[in-house]
């Protein structure tokens, strides 16, 4: 019998991951063999993934808390699953869906089953990861028209920024003094000289 791995994944560093970790400790796999990924499940191109993906030889056993937790995009999971399942000769068990283990019902209708439920199942998590975005857009979209704003607040120009710019060039004070006066980041410095010189060569000012 090969060993046995465990695949985590959360959308976010700041999401928990107790719940994934307690199902797959149960389910009898190694904390050392516990890989853990913090980011989104768009594509599979995450470190701790790809790093378990090495690490699986045939004969492995691969558990997943949900089939969401392995990604969420329709055609990639799938894909990922032949990839597994086929050229690498691991068996792959999704807990919270017993039909989707590939140790039981090798045969041909096990196959079949197996292979329609995870079809309709990453086909919902791709539909699911879908409605979010478009939950979110129209959210932002309905903010926007109340009048909230987004990002960080603009800082107002100070009304020595001119001068305190023209003494900055001169040499007259050190480029950590200007930011001083006008409470500005170097970048926001830098942008805000630029869109002034722009609006007085548009004004000949």
């Amino acid at each position: 019998m090969g060993n046995v791995y465990g695949y985590i994944r959360v959308s976010s560093a700041d999401q928990n991951e107790d719940r994934q970790v307690v199902a797959l400790r149960a389910a009898g796999v190694a904390a050392r063999n516990l890989f853990v990924d913090k980011q989104s499940g768009k594509d599979f191109d995450r470190p701790q993934y790809k790093r378990l993906v090495r690490r699986l030889k045939a004969g492995d056993l691969l558990y997943v808390l949900s089939i969401d937790r392995l990604g969420r995009d329709y055609e990639e999971i799938q894909r990922q699953w032949r990839f597994l399942t086929k050229e690498k000769g691991v068996d792959v068990a999704v807990l919270d869906m017993p039909l989707l283990d590939t140790r039981l019902n090798k045969d041909l209708m096990g196959t079949f089953i197996a292979d329609l439920v995870l079809q309709i199942l990453s086909f919902v998590a791709q539909e699911e990861r879908e409605n979010i975005h478009k939950r979110q857009a129209e959210g932002i979209a309905a903010a926007k028209a109340r009048g909230v704003q987004f990002g960080r607040p603009e800082l107002d120009t100070p009304d020595d920024f001119d001068r305190t710019v023209q003494e900055w060039r001169q040499g007259e004070i050190p480029f950590e003094e200007a930011l001083a006066r006008t409470r500005m980041s170097g970048a926001t410095f830098y942008r805000r000289r630029r869109e002034r010189e722009m609006v007085y060569e548009k004004h000949k000012i």
